[in-house]
């Protein structure tokens, strides 16, 4: 492994705007909700989602992940340098507009923050989705480890050329100095960016009313079961190609007992658990979680997620609440602490 060539909190601040838009698909979205296992039907018809006032299929609370992955490609592959693999820890989701089928997001990428603690690099990338009209559609916190080849097994780096599916640039990780990653970077616009609203002022079509609700209530409990089949799909579906998630020897190079599930996955799954509630998919406007542990998935068994909820608080004037969300595999809590703060009717 060729160690990082430069202070990785110096590049705090360094970003740049992604090459190309990300066109939303109606068969995507219905992708993504499949391997998602989220079922609800704004997400499958045009004419649910129209009951709900929306004008195209509505896309699942973490779909934007998919645009985020290529935005970030560059960023992981020819700046970020020096790890062989990245844990991810946290997640948040902004929501201002519900992402639709025919939208066209692009994607400012940032790196805002850099910590070390335990010896670690923590990294949160921040990614601004604008739609065709130039407003903020989401705004996405991703925050990850970065591990090098010293802290895990020997041989990491080769049993990821080898498994790793074609067009993935894995080696150019160890290749670029910071000083060359930031004269590649494109302008982005130094004024504010400009919200949407809409999230924030549309009706929302709840199943649930405002009046129904008190803090402390329970939302119905779900059990989520996933194969290895789920993750190799979801890998496919989202573009993650990291091997931890479907193949044995790279996970247990890092240290892991098994292959394990997407931290995105899990995350996907959660929201489902809410807005399948709600009765509203774009009712949702924050979304975060932060992960504890991992879902294992043993090749001769199916794992499973629980998935349990409540009402922490609740705002009368804003007819909001914030929703906390448990999730449980094999008895220990994956979700260290989730959020989703929501609109009701």
């Amino acid at each position: 492994m060729v160690e990082a060539t430069f202070d990785v909190a110096g590049l705090v601040g360094h970003r740049y705007r992604a090459d190309d838009y990300y066109e939303v698909g109606r068969e995507k979205i219905r992708e993504y909700a499949r391997a998602v296992q989220d079922f609800h039907p704004a997400h499958w018809s045009e004419c649910a989602a129209g009951d709900l006032g929306y004008a195209g299929l509505v896309a699942p609370t973490t779909f934007i992940s998919i645009a985020a992955m290529l935005a970030n490609r560059k960023l992981f592959e020819t700046v970020i340098t020096g790890y062989d693999v990245f844990v991810q820890t946290d997640q948040v989701f902004e929501m201002y507009k519900p992402v639709l089928t025919g939208d066209r997001l692009v994607s400012d990428v940032e790196i805002t923050s850099v910590r070390r603690i335990a010896g670690k690099d923590l990294l949160t990338i921040t990614n601004t989705f604008f739609d065709q009209t130039g407003a903020v559609v989401q705004i996405m916190h991703t925050t990850v480890v970065g591990i090098t080849g010293d802290e895990v097994g020997a041989g990491i780096s080769d049993a990821i050329e080898r498994v790793v599916m074609h067009g993935i640039n894995v080696s150019s990780r160890t290749a670029t100095s910071a000083a060359t990653a930031r004269t590649a970077t494109d302008p982005v616009s130094e004024t504010g960016p400009r919200l949407s609203p809409i999230s924030r002022t549309r009706v929302p079509r709840t199943a649930i009313r405002f009046e129904d609700i008190t803090v402390g209530d329970e939302l119905p409990a779900r059990i989520v079961r996933l194969t290895r089949g789920d993750l190799v799909n979801y890998a496919g579906v989202s573009g993650d190609a990291n091997p931890i998630h479907w193949h044995d020897e790279v996970a247990a190079l890092v240290g892991l007992p098994d292959v394990i599930a997407h931290g995105m996955l899990t995350m996907g799954l959660g929201a489902g658990f809410v807005t399948g509630w709600l009765g509203d998919p774009g009712a949702i406007t924050r979304y975060g979680v932060r992960l504890s542990n991992y879902t294992v998935v043993e090749a001769a068994t199916v794992g499973s997620v629980e998935f349990t909820g409540r009402i922490k608080s609740v705002d009368p004037e804003a007819r909001t609440a914030v929703v906390v969300i448990i999730a449980k595999s094999a008895g220990r809590k994956i979700f260290g602490l989730a959020t989703a703060d929501i609109r009701l009717a």
